[in-house]
């Protein structure tokens, strides 16, 4: 199969630069699967249900989030009428949402999609290693599901890779997510697992993790915050990792995607 992972989501920048592009890589690449992280599609916090919509039409098979999942209030009503949109699994029980869910892709083949959240600097919310046990136990790799992608939402480096180990041979790709700079370590883990510890954010670069400059840099000078932050207005960067894989459901062939904005672009050489 042929994967596409798109990094956060930011304002809309990131969502211009995700809406201009993807339609056109679904079809130039044939992409069987897409999945789109959007928890900070709304203005830098958050999803509403037209946004999520729009990034369906626009070509994602799933949409997944994090701890702004439900920043708009609406997305705690909204999200069970969505089931393509998944929040983090480690949630308490009687959380609004699903934390995984098997799609059907374009080619008819099953792909799972989990969403977790680390918990080094972040909500203390349940053990995602014991929480992605349950999932993939549930619908294992090659038996249930064709292609399974782990959206892994967390803040160190040492917990994503940890978190790559742990589910190596059980999942396609985990994915890092939420710090929003791409990293430079994709690769294929020994059991055929693709992994990245973050795969950047879509949005502008030319800010403070796609926010305007101004007020993330009033609050490292001043420790005075004077306004709320809101998303960087210049020209957004598509950010993603582009994953082809086997029969079995492993990664074969890996490659970061950057498409437009101040990053430096990359495409793969393999499609």
């Amino acid at each position: 199969m042929r994967l596409l992972f798109l990094g956060d989501v930011v304002g809309r920048p990131g969502r211009q630069v995700v809406l201009e592009h993807l339609p056109r890589l679904r079809r130039q690449w044939a992409l069987d699967f897409v999945v789109v992280n959007g928890e900070n599609a709304a203005g830098g916090f958050g999803i509403t249900e037209a946004i999520y919509e729009e990034f369906l039409e626009a070509g994602a098979d799933a949409v997944t989030l994090g701890n702004h999942a439900f920043d708009q209030r609406e997305a705690l009503v909204f999200i069970a009428r969505a089931p393509r949109l998944v929040r983090p699994a480690n949630y308490p029980p009687g959380t609004p949402g699903r934390g995984a869910a098997l799609i059907e892709a374009n080619n008819g083949a099953q792909v799972l999609v989990v969403n977790m959240m680390g918990r080094a600097f972040m909500d203390p919310l349940d053990d995602p290693f014991a929480a992605i046990d349950r999932e993939l136990d549930t619908a294992p790799l090659g038996l249930v599901a064709d292609a399974t992608i782990v959206d892994f939402h967390a803040e160190t480096t040492s917990e994503k890779q940890a978190f790559g180990h742990w589910c190596d041979g059980r999942a396609s790709l985990v994915i890092g997510t939420h710090t929003h700079v791409p990293t430079a370590d994709h690769r294929i883990l020994p059991g055929g697992t693709a992994y990245m510890t973050d795969v950047g954010m879509c949005g502008c670069y030319d800010g403070v993790i796609g926010m305007d400059k101004e007020e993330p840099l009033r609050r490292f000078t001043r420790k005075i915050g004077s306004s709320r932050f809101e998303p960087a207005a210049g020209p957004g960067t598509l950010s993603g990792l582009a994953v082809e894989t086997d029969g079995s459901g492993h990664a074969i062939a890996v490659a970061p995607v950057r498409i437009g904005g101040s990053l430096c672009g990359a495409m793969p050489d393999f499609w």
